[in-house]
């Protein structure tokens, strides 16, 4: 049995004491000291661990400002800001508290358009930014590969920089003023001012020592300052002294200061920025090369081509980006040479204001190009150019998912980021990533690589297992080596991802004396080193200490795990941290529980991350997950017992089991996570073992056995429907069972409609000729059509009849997808084996099978398949669409017949060509079929039914659908899941048609104009 699983990591008493207080004073903002909310922060995109003693997010700046003050009271209390999570170097980790600005502070206040600017609040999303000043014709320029989830306030702490920065340069370059809440709660407002004002007027200054410190250290070390610093577009290095300054010295701007100082001197609360223009033509020249020193040493001459931006990747990302889903949607921008081997790729873009510049720009790079393919110069092996904006949107979508597709490699080694981010002089670059390539190779590492060569940054990520304790020390070894590197060709370590655990070389970088000048200016911004402790330096005069490379990272964690726990569960053990299912877009469909409750305990990342932690203190007590599932189920009785004497009680188990409550089983992010962390999978794993000790909510049991009362129920559906829409019902149905909303059973039934179609025979069908077989279809049941939604099923068997085929309805056989998401495993596998020996008889009729609910019919593919193993067989069942594009349609002369498609999310993320696939079906007939970029309708199979879910589920259609459905006639929408359209029908009062239904009516059309001609 499971037993109970206690975390040590306990409150030290002066937080305690601290976070009392501020609850007590008014702070507005959420407090958590949940262990599975420290857990979130515990890490982020780097390979480092630290847990911190509580996480807050304050609503405004007057919360921030009773942090600070507080905290002054409390100088043993240390704080770090955080953003989108997305530091690769834990800038953003702390043992102290997380001060989170993302689920608050992320309102954008106010925009100038005349004047070019925008003020935000700190938690607003690069991404989230761009799409509200879109409309306008602007943009805000750094831009980066997280850019869907990193902050503005994240942005500024590590003054980000990404594609593009030789024209755009950096987050720096575009902060025109900040807010900032210091250590002892003061604001402190930053912009430009005249250098004679400081100098005269200093006294007069709010901050005058902070303002005289700065002045100061900037001033009179300029000298060693432009000594120090690489002529470099990167060039961060934490507090930036040279550009406090302008070139002539005659402007002061102390916001320079705090502008890549990673949380150390400041919280930053709001942000004032310039905003560019959006250039009106835009092209993308896709340059393929035999080999990627090729694509390097090539570089420069695109640059000099007056491109705007140059980007590269290797063989290997390119490699696993094919693998990916990310590839159907740019095979056709990148595709293969014939007789060459594509090993490396330049992405050069190219912005103009007018279309005579652009058409100057292109012809230049094309006879660049073309003289080089005829001379067999350069490596150049071919291009590819695109002038449309969306398809340059997918090869950058698919270069920023190369992070996360490096840590999608096989096996226990993994690409990690610890020395990816360094920058040398773009002359350089070549011959120092040669070198740098010669020693991985002299490691015997496997790494990828990819990056900005116009600005000199490649990102290169050495593959280690840093649960072995001699490639944890090898990975410091190279770090040091990595900085004798850099040096040599006058380059630094932290071209653009922030110093974070690197800091320890601050010290060799910037000499005695410099340094000595930034842990002065520390000491007046921080003096007691409560602001991200450790990071960049510390105060002048402390005696605190500089975080180290060797400091504790997740693995020390995660090998207290026994390595076959580990392989076990992969899934969630694979992540890497990269964040991408914390994408702040509604229309994407990763990760819905994420979106509407902006908790990352509920998200892939933090769903992860609990069941890791689950199966490291499970592995304290000896125990192993694999064997508990085998062990035999206690009593109802005794579950019931530890339920109520577990009722107050610590264990984590509570904590992981609401985290997995939360998920809406989408498995979305199986295919949309760059390392396909599948939730579901693990967390029915996690449910089936919670549930081995603790008693199971009476709805479990519901859902769990649908599949068997659905059959029976549908015997007396007038009957059955007439009691659970009874008042005293739907209040007996939601106090016991927890359930809203419950669907109402199809009249006439299946089995009305389907009279007249002949029975399932498997000895007759056998005994049919083989051409007469292939006139025949076999459609498979599913809980919700066949018995919810009959006329659904009975619309496609005549679609199937008007295309010249015999449908047969094949006897109702249970799928096992809803024991499977509430994790009733072992029902689950006898379910799944029982409905894989039939559906394998039947498969030898070599008849197509055809499902019509996607989330079932992927079930058979995947859960089948873990679950089974070889024992699946082969059996395929198909969705309607599949079997359309082999089917041959009659060409019709449909006019004005517009549709929108609302795909299932499941369907669209597992199957990226599906939405393709239904268009070319309706162009086939004439007809017009438009995908609509939606995410999560909030329905999810029973999640929406849920009354403990319902609020999240209304509100997740709101967020994403509503406004797309209220574009459309009710008559052009089309969507293919059951959930989706009972969703629409109950929170916009119609109900869509799948797409078989329209393509049916269209035929239908068809007929009658021919039958009755106007």
């Amino acid at each position: 049995m499971l037993p109970r699983i206690h975390s040590d990591a306990a409150l030290q008493q002066h937080f305690k004491d601290y976070l009392t207080q501020l609850a007590e004073q008014g702070f507005q903002g959420d407090i958590e000291t949940g262990y599975s909310n420290r857990l979130a922060v515990a890490t982020d995109n780097s390979v480092y661990q630290r847990l911190p003693q509580a996480v807050i997010h304050p609503k405004d700046v007057k919360d921030l400002c009773l942090i600070g003050r507080l905290g002054k009271v409390y100088p043993k209390v240390s704080f770090s800001a955080r953003g989108g999570g997305t530091g690769t170097n834990g800038q953003s980790l702390t043992s102290g508290i997380v001060v989170d600005l993302s689920r608050h502070m992320n309102k954008i206040l106010e925009f100038n358009q005349q004047e070019g600017w925008v003020r935000v609040q700190a938690g607003v999303v690069k991404d989230q930014l761009n799409a509200f000043l879109k409309p306008y014709g602007y943009f805000f320029a750094p831009d980066l590969s997280t850019s869907n989830r990193a902050t503005i306030g994240g942005m500024i702490n590590t003054d980000a920089s990404g594609q593009g920065s030789l024209v755009y340069g950096k987050t720096s370059d575009h902060v025109l003023a900040l807010r900032s809440v210091l250590a002892d709660g003061r604001v402190l407002d930053t912009q430009p001012m005249a250098t004679e004002t400081v100098e005269t007027q200093g006294e007069q200054l709010p901050e005058r020592s902070i303002y005289q410190q700065v002045l100061t250290s900037c001033r009179d070390k300029r000298e060693q300052i432009l000594a120090k610093f690489p002529r470099m577009n990167r060039f961060l290095t934490g507090y930036d002294l040279e550009h406090v300054f302008n070139d002539d010295l005659s402007q002061f701007d102390l916001s320079r200061v705090i502008t890549g100082s990673e949380g150390s001197l400041a919280f930053v609360a709001e942000a004032k920025l310039n905003v560019t223009p959006i250039a009106r033509c835009k092209a993308l020249a896709n340059v393929k090369y035999d080999s990627f020193e090729s694509a390097l040493r090539h570089a420069p001459q695109m640059v000099e081509a007056r491109a705007t931006s140059v980007e590269t990747v290797d063989s290997k990302v390119l490699n696993l980006a094919r693998e990916d889903i990310i590839w159907h949607e740019v095979s056709d921008l990148i595709q293969d040479v014939p007789g060459k081997e594509l090993q490396g790729l330049n992405m050069v873009e190219y912005n103009a204001s007018e279309q005579a510049d652009m058409d100057d720009k292109i012809t230049e790079l094309k006879q660049r190009l073309d003289a080089d393919i005829k001379q067999q110069k350069n490596g150049v092996i071919g291009y590819q150019i695109t002038y449309e904006s969306a398809e340059i949107g997918k090869i950058y979508a698919m270069r920023k998912k190369a992070v996360g597709l490096l840590g999608k490699t096989k096996g226990r080694q993994k690409p990690l980021a610890f020395a990816e981010d360094t920058a040398v002089p773009p002359e350089n670059l070549a011959d120092f990533i040669m070198e740098f390539r010669a020693l991985l190779d002299s490691k015997g590492l496997n790494y990828g690589m990819f990056g900005h060569v116009d600005a000199g940054v490649l990102h290169v990520r050495p593959a280690l297992d840093l649960c072995d304790p001699e490639q944890e020390a090898l990975m410091h070894s190279i770090s040091d080596e990595v900085v004798a590197l850099v040096a040599k060709y006058g380059g630094l370590m932290w071209g653009e991802h922030g110093k974070g655990y690197r800091s320890e070389y601050g010290p060799e970088f910037f000499g005695e004396e410099l340094f000595t000048e930034l842990r002065k200016i520390k000491a007046v911004f921080d003096p007691h080193n409560q602001m991200n402790p450790g990071k960049i330096c510390t105060p002048y005069g402390s005696e605190a200490e500089l975080v180290k490379v060797s400091d504790t990272k997740r693995a020390h964690f995660d090998k207290q795990i026994p390595i076959a726990v580990r392989d076990s569960y992969r899934p969630a053990m694979d992540c890497n941290g990269n964040g991408l299912c914390f994408n702040y877009d509604a229309a994407s469909p990763m990760c819905p529980s994420f979106k509407i409750t902006g908790d990352r305990r509920h998200s892939p990342k933090g769903r992860a991350g609990m069941v890791r932690e689950w199966l490291r203190l499970l592995s304290g007590q000896n125990l192993d997950p694999d064997a508990l599932e085998k062990q035999a189920m206690p009593s109802w009785w005794q579950r019931w017992r530890n339920s109520r004497a577990s009722a107050n009680d610590a264990d984590f188990s509570h904590e992981v089991r609401e985290v997995m409550d939360g998920c809406l089983a989408c498995k979305a992010c199986a295919s949309q996570c760059p390392v396909n962390v599948d939730v579901p999978s693990f967390r029915a794993r996690f449910l089936n073992l919670y549930y081995q000790r603790y008693a199971r909510p009476l709805k479990d049991y519901m859902v769990a056995n649908i599949e068997k009362m659905a059959p029976r129920l549908a015997k007396m559906p007038r009957l059955v429907n007439t009691f659970t829409q009874l008042p005293p019902s739907r209040w007996l149905l939601k106090k016991v069972l927890g359930y809203v909303d419950t669907p109402v059973l199809s009249t006439p039934t299946l089995a009305d409609h389907t009279r007249n179609l002949p029975e399932f025979d498997l000895a007759q069908l056998q005994q049919l000729p083989d051409e007469q077989r292939q006139k025949h279809v076999l459609i498979v049941q599913d809980p919700f059509t066949s018995f919810y939604e009959a006329q659904l099923v009975a619309d496609f068997a005549s679609l199937v009849e008007r295309l010249g085929y015999q449908p047969v309805v094949l006897p109702f056989v249970p799928n096992g997808k809803p024991q499977h998401v509430k994790g009733f495993l072992r029902q689950f596998a006898d379910t799944a084996k029982t409905a894989a020996e039939f559906l394998n008889q039947v498969h030898h009729l070599k008849i197509p099978m055809i499902g019509m609910d996607a989330s079932l019919v992927l079930c058979y593919r995947d859960e089948y398949q873990q679950v089974l193993g070889e024992q699946r067989g082969d059996f395929q069942v198909l969705l309607a669409h599949e079997w359309l594009q082999g089917v041959e349609l009659p060409e019709l002369s449909v006019k004005d017949k517009e549709f929108a498609l609302f795909a299932h999310c499941t369907e669209k993320t597992a199957l990226p060509a599906s939405e393709k696939q239904w268009q070319q079906v309706f162009s086939k007939l004439g007809a017009q079929l438009t995908p609509i970029s939606v995410g999560c309708c909030g329905m999810a199979g029973t999640y929406g039914h849920e009354a403990s879910h319902l609020d999240q589920s209304r509100g997740l259609f709101e967020l994403g659908w509503q406004p797309k459905l209220a574009d459309c006639n009710p008559d052009q929408v089309l969507a293919t899941g059951y959930s989706c359209r009972s969703q629409v029908q109950r929170f916009a009062s119609f109900k869509p048609k799948h797409p078989i239904q329209a393509l049916l009516q269209l035929l239908q059309e068809a007929k009658d104009d021919r039958t009755n001609p106007a």
